[in-house]
């Protein structure tokens, strides 16, 4: 029964209109859409210029359904983890600029291992869109003679997950 209701909830779910450097590739349909929440986690260091600037380190987000309810995990990887155990981790294949000039970019991934059955074993894309916050601080405000020093952006996303249709 579980799975029936996953299938037609599946059936329901419409691809978000993004740019087409981060549309998902032909034949892939949504299969499941989260909304995360959290920080875009960076470190101050020296550039390949020698100036301080800060570098990405990770995201730490928490991930909810549509009624607000807990159901997974966005951390280092990038990887998503939902409550059933599955995951997947990718790499970025595409970016664009977020319609809020303030916002990190949207992002199409691809998923390059999966781990355990669940809703994700099938997962081969992810977009990020509807990106709020989540930009570096200005390099000024980076001292690298300050090892280890993170700052934790406070930002927030949509996440569509995509799998090949049938």
């Amino acid at each position: 029964m579980i799975i029936v209701s996953l299938l037609t909830l599946a059936a329901a779910l419409t691809a978000p209109k993004v740019p087409d450097a981060i549309k998902a590739p032909a034949g892939e349909r949504v299969v499941f859409v989260a909304h995360g929440a959290g920080s875009q986690i960076y470190t101050c260091g020296k550039g390949d210029d020698g100036k301080p600037q800060w570098t990405l380190k990770a995201p730490e987000a928490q991930l909810r359904d549509d009624k607000g309810a807990l159901i997974g995990h966005h951390s280092a990887g990038p990887s998503w983890k939902h409550i059933d155990g599955s995951s997947v981790t990718g790499k970025a294949a595409a970016k664009a600029a977020s319609p809020d000039a303030g916002s990190i970019p949207w992002l199409l991934v691809t998923v390059v291992s999966h781990d355990r059955k669940g809703v994700f074993e099938h997962v081969t894309s992810i977009q990020r869109v509807n990106t709020k916050g989540g930009v570096a601080p200005p390099a000024e405000k980076c001292d690298p003679s300050k090892p280890n020093v993170e700052s934790w952006i406070p930002y927030s996303a949509d996440y569509y997950f995509f799998a090949p249709g049938k």
